[in-house]
Formats: structure tokens, sequence, C-alpha cells
């Protein structure tokens, strides 16, 4: 009890150097605590700004000393905490007990509390009015206007601060924001796999394609404005570490062999048994990017290679193809966000920000790009990569079992998720596959339905973001129940590097949503080879 009452002492010590007013409240809307810089914007009595105290008594003290405004006070009161608690983020300005203007800050916390932040922005305010008077009375006025931009660059530097602030906040958000966007683009894709599938030889399979390539397109935008967000603003931190060049280029094959071979393009990748340093799932981008271009600039009948050739110190992993090519003159352009050279353009759809992207990445990550091209002959991608030694995790690291022709798995699957249309949809593919599929969208409900009694799964597909405990935990609870060796892989839209190093950490493999069904097919063949199970061919 001592060193939780110390703990407490020494947060609350801590935030109360922090320039802004800040205040925590618990689950029940209880003050848990607050720093003197809140209780002093707020011109709180002391015994309200005790711990334990109800954010409502607050607010009614608030509403009686006129801070919200004519009214009644009680209502005024009930409206504000509705304002700052009815949204995971909220942000208001108003006039100070004292006539400055206060901006709050709040936030929903995981268990259910709020943490409010307050801060004095009067002076920006005022340099805002000030900035607007200036610009109505600007002409004739030079010296004044002088003067005025003097004061507002102060201001405008400090704002520009906040804005870099506000620029890592909207990064956080995007990123929990992506995992509820591509929920439903995940289940919509699972559908259309299974239309697809169904449709062929049949009236509806153009049709269902085209649902396909416009599902793909907005996958494809999503991933590249969510991953621009988060290389400007800094959120990216490269992990770099000893991987296999075999593990970087271990994807290629299953998710793009099946648009090549759409595309009669042959795509061809040669083993390399050297291992790199570099950050697996950045570096992978990096290479997706640049063999998704190949492919899309590439006529029916040509070829794109992917590669490593030692040079030095270094690797040097090539991405070449015999596509339309550029000219000198056009290289600066390959790289400006939304621009796209005139033939390229007609030939396929996109922003044009793939190189945009690549090109962030590369600088982010330290490494350089090599670009060498000739209009209608092809292009050649060069990205190079520091030698490492090989470490015990990259030389276990196995290959990932490619495309194979089979339509029928005859596998036990349990699919865990707590969207209720992905658990349909995988439903309807995976059985298509001839899967016999249980679907759950909690741990609880496998208990309540007893769906596990006399039915032992093959392997299970676990959601990483399930209601009451996250995918990794549920993973171990089933193996606990069913066994220690039970398969497991995780389908997950947080793509963040912290999920997949848990995951990895504890052995189990990770597949994002929106899920490819080329890749889900491998991974699941993959799995049932590795614990003996084995999968029927058609024919």
């Amino acid at each position: 009890m001592a060193s939780s009452h110390n703990a407490a002492s020494s947060l609350i010590q801590a935030i109360d150097h922090i320039p802004q007013g800040v205040a925590v409240f618990d689950a029940g809307m209880h003050l848990v605590a607050s720093n003197q810089r809140y209780n002093s914007l707020l011109a709180l009595p002391e015994d309200l700004a005790r711990a334990g105290t109800p954010l409502f008594d607050i607010a009614i003290f608030l509403g009686d000393r006129g801070d919200f405004g004519p009214g009644d006070p009680a209502g005024l009161a009930i409206e504000r905490i509705k304002r700052i608690t009815g949204a995971p983020n909220s942000v208001t300005q108003r006039v100070g007990d004292s006539g400055q203007s206060l901006e709050f800050y709040s936030s929903r916390l995981p268990d259910g509390g709020l943490v409010i932040s307050v801060a004095d922005v009067t002076a920006r305010v005022h340099a805002e009015q000030e900035l607007e008077r200036v610009n109505q009375t600007l002409e004739g006025r030079v010296a004044e206007r002088t003067a005025a931009l003097t004061r507002v660059n102060a201001e405008l530097e400090t704002a520009r601060a906040k804005a870099d602030a506000a620029n890592h906040d909207k990064t956080r958000f995007l990123a929990a924001a992506s995992h509820d966007l591509l929920q439903p683009l995940n289940a919509a894709r699972l559908y259309t796999s299974t239309l697809i599938e169904r449709a062929k030889s049949t009236g509806l399979a153009d049709l269902a394609n085209s649902i396909e390539a416009s599902l793909t397109a907005v996958e494809d935008i999503m991933s590249a404005l969510l991953d621009i967000s988060r290389i400007d603003s800094g959120a990216l931190r490269p992990n770099p570490a000893p991987v296999t060049a075999r593990e970087l280029l271990r994807k290629i094959e299953v998710e793009f062999g099946p648009m090549a071979r759409e595309r009669n393009i042959s795509l061809r990748i040669v083993p390399t048994a050297a291992t790199v340093l570099a950050d697996r799932t950045l570096v992978g981008r990096i290479v997706q990017n640049l063999v998704s271009n190949a492919i899309k600039y590439t006529m029916p009948g040509g070829k794109v290679l992917v590669g490593l050739r030692r040079r030095g110190a270094r690797l040097r992993l090539d991405v070449i193809d015999t596509g339309i090519g550029f000219n000198r003159d056009q290289h600066r352009l390959l790289f400006a966000e939304f621009s796209r050279l005139e033939r390229g353009a007609r030939m396929a759809q996109g922003l044009g920000l793939g190189l945009s992207i690549v090109q962030r990445l590369v600088a982010a990550l330290g490494l350089s790009l090599e670009v060498d091209s000739q209009e209608r002959r092809g292009s050649r991608f060069s990205l190079y990569l520091p030698i490492t030694r090989p470490s015990r995790t990259a030389e276990e690291t196995g290959p990932v079992a490619p495309e194979t022709s089979f339509t029928t798995l005859d596998l036990k699957v349990l699919c865990v998720d707590n969207e209720r249309a992905i658990l349909e949809a995988m439903d309807g593919l995976l059985s298509h596959w001839g899967c016999d599929v249980r679907g759950a969208l909690s741990l609880k409900q496998i208990d309540r339905e007893r769906l596990l009694e006399g039915w032992y799964p093959d392997l299970v597909l676990m959601d990483y973001h399930l209601d009451q405990t996250s995918g990794l935990d549920a993973i171990e609870w089933l193996r606990h129940n069913l066994g220690a060796h039970l398969p497991a892989a995780l389908v997950t839209a947080d793509r963040s590097a912290a999920v997949r190093a848990l995951a990895e950490d504890r052995g189990i493999p990770v597949i994002t949503k929106p899920v490819k069904p080329a890749a889900l097919r491998a991974l699941i063949s993959g799995m049932a080879s590795q614990s003996g199970r084995t999968v029927k061919r058609a024919g």
C-alpha cells in the first residue's frame, strides 16, 4: 500500500510540471488525480480537487458559476459531461472564469476512464484575431503590418509546434481507426472470393472479378494513405534485425503469383541463402510496392524477376521487369505524390502513391535505392541492404508453402472474430474449400455453446482485437484446454509492429486483413503440413 501511495504521489508531482492542466477520472467518472495547473485554470476550490470527487460535482460548480453560459446549471453540466464523454476524443474551447480562452482535449481510456487536458490558448486566439484585423486593414499600413507580422510569426512558431503534436495525434487516431475501416472491407473481400470461385464459367464471373478489383483498389488506397501518414509523422520506428533474404521474399510468390498469372506475366523469384540486416515489415513493404508496380506496368507476355546479388558488403535486391519503362527526364516524376506517367495511367488504375511510399520508407530506413530504365524496354529498381551473419531465428524460419492447386482442404477450422459478418464470410470461403468450420465471437460463446464438445479443430484462425481479451491470450487458453501443439494463426487488421512482434515471440504466424485468399490458403496448407495433416487435392 505504501508503495502504491508513493507511486501515486510521484505521478501527481510529475504531472504538476506539465504546462497544461491534466485530470484523470476512473470508469465511474470520479477524480483520480489532477495537477495544480488544472485546478488553477478552472479555479476549483480545494474540496473539489480531491481524489474521489465526482465529475458531475465539478461540472455543477462550473455551471453555477456561469462557466457554461446562461441556463439551468444542472442541465448545462449534464450536457457538458455528455459532450466530453460521448466520443473517444473531443476538442472544445470556451471562456474561463477569468476571461481567458481555454481549450479542452478529452480522451476515453481503454478501461472506461477519462483523461482531460486543458490549456490557456488566449495568446493564440488573440494572435488569430489580430491577424484577421491586420489582413482587413492591410493597405496603407506597411509599418503596422511589419510589427504585426513579427508578433504573428512568434505565435505561428508556437502554433507549428502544436500542429506537429496534432499530427502525431492524427496518426494515432488513423492507426486505431484503420482497424474499424479494414474490418468490413475484409468481410467484403472474403465474400467476393467465395463468389469468384463459385461463379467460374458463369455469366457472373466478370462481375465478381470487377467487384474484387474495386475492393483491391480501395485497400491499396487506404494502405497507402495510412503508410504516408505514419511515415511523415515519424510514427514508424525501424527495427532492423538479421533476416534471411528468403524471409523477405517469402510472400511475393503467394501474394503476386495469381496477379501475374492472370496478366500472363512470368514472375520469377530467385532464391538465396544470404542474411541481411533489415526491418522485415518495412523492407517487405518496399518490395511489395516495387513488385506490384512491375506487374502493373508490364504488358501480357512480359517478365518480372526478383532476386539478390552481392555487391561488396551489401546485397542488391533487384526488381527487374520488361515493362513500359521511362526516360531520364521522367525520373523525378516517378516519386512525386499523385503523379503518374501518361502511358502508365492508361495501363493501370491508382493514385500514384506507391513509389512515393517507397522513397519515404527508403529514407526512413537509411537505405539507398537505385533506378535504371529504358523506355519501352523495362526497368530495374535496386534496393541495397547490409549483409550480416545469420541468426538462429532467421535460420529456422521456413518458407511459406506456395499457392497450390488443391480445392479440398478437409480440415476442421475454428474461426474466432468479434465481427459476425467476417465469421460468415470466412465460413463461406473455407467451406467452399472443403473445411468443416465452426465460428465464435468470443471464448465465452465457445464455452457457453460447447462448440468443442466432440469436435477437435485441426487449426485455429484467431482475430487479435476481441471484446474481452486479446487473440494471443485466447490462443493460449485454447492450447491450455485442447493441447499445447494446436496450430493457430492470428488474422488481424492491426498492422503494428508491436502486435507482430508479440505473435512472433509465441511462434504464431500473422496474416493481415483484408485477407488475400491465396495467402490464406497457402498459410492453412503450410500449417496443416507442419502438423502432419494431409490435404486432399481435386481430381
